[in-house]
């Protein structure tokens, strides 16, 4: 393996500046964005071009746009800011006596159930200053920076240690005139119009087969990549949907969605705290508050 000498590792700022114009898709923009001119940042990415040996941009109608290798050199770029920017904070929490957390938490979890309670350890360790990240999947916790990671699914992860946190239950909800209507038995579910998760297409069959009720595939459903677009459907009284009551506490306490049979159903699938090894001792606390959250107010129970 060759390894470059300091001269050839690339210059933090051209980085930064290849980084913003990507991300614009202009020169003039990333130059407002970081105090530039746009012939300055023309010339510190001709500069990093020169380096590499390749372009990194071509123009196309008035913008600029990434070449194949300027896209697949913007990935990595992208990661050594980040990582620059998460060394930076950690250095200067430390100078302050503040103690960084480095977690990551899936999007809707984080948004609805995990950030609302973060004042409350804030409560008991001020000192504490949290950076939050919203990763999909598994990713190198290292890389990243990570101290933990708050993981759905199953419990594996390379060189991280996984705790196990709670189930999920899901229950059958509706909202709009939907949420109104009288449903007596999971049968009376079969021919009404459903709302489906992408990533979880088969928990509608999973939750007639769980209540007993052999229901035919109906191609009554509307489908959706992410829980927040599925909460807003079924608001707005698109379909009934399956949904983790964690998910949607401030909904059902203002009456925009209800439960509409007593009926929940235990996901194979479970929420587990991910720790990198050596990061042990750094997350205990956390760790510890954040279980007797899920103790106070179970994630997995539907009432």
């Amino acid at each position: 393996m060759t390894t470059l000498s300091r001269r050839d590792l690339p210059d933090m700022r051209l980085l930064q500046t290849f980084e913003s114009a990507a991300r614009h898709g202009n020169f003039t923009r990333a130059g407002d964005e970081l105090a530039l001119t746009q012939s300055a940042v023309s010339r510190q990415v001709r500069e990093l071009e020169d380096q590499l040996g390749h372009p990194l941009f071509e123009r196309v109608r008035g913008r600029v746009i990434t070449t194949p290798k300027g896209e697949a050199f913007l990935l990595d770029a992208s990661r050594l800011l980040h990582m620059a920017e998460v060394t930076m904070r950690h250095a200067k929490t430390a100078d302050d006596g503040q103690r960084l957390l480095s977690i990551n938490v899936l999007p809707t979890f984080a948004q609805r159930w995990f950030a609302p309670r973060l004042a409350g350890y804030l409560k008991r360790d001020a000192n504490t200053t949290f950076d939050i990240t919203t990763i999909k999947g598994v990713f190198n916790l290292t890389a990243e920076q990570c101290d933990l990671s708050i993981h759905f699914g199953e419990p594996s992860w390379p060189g991280a240690k996984c705790v196990y946190l709670c189930s999920e239950i899901v229950v059958p909800i509706a909202g709009g005139l939907l949420g109104s209507e009288r449903i007596t038995d999971p049968k009376d579910l079969i021919d009404a119009p459903k709302l489906v998760l992408s990533e979880r297409p088969n928990l509608w069959s999973d939750w007639f087969d769980r209540c007993g009720v052999d229901a035919p595939f109906r191609r009554i459903s509307h489908t959706f990549d992410q829980f927040t677009l599925t909460i807003e459907a079924a608001k707005a009284g698109l379909g009934y949907a399956l949904l983790p009551r964690y998910l949607i506490e401030k909904e059902l306490a203002a009456g925009e969605l209800n439960v509409v049979l007593d009926a929940p159903h235990s996901t194979q699938k479970a929420y587990y705290m991910v720790i990198p090894d050596g990061r042990e001792t750094k997350v205990k606390p956390f760790c510890d508050w954040l279980v007797q959250q899920v103790r106070y107010r179970p994630l997995a129970l539907a009432q």
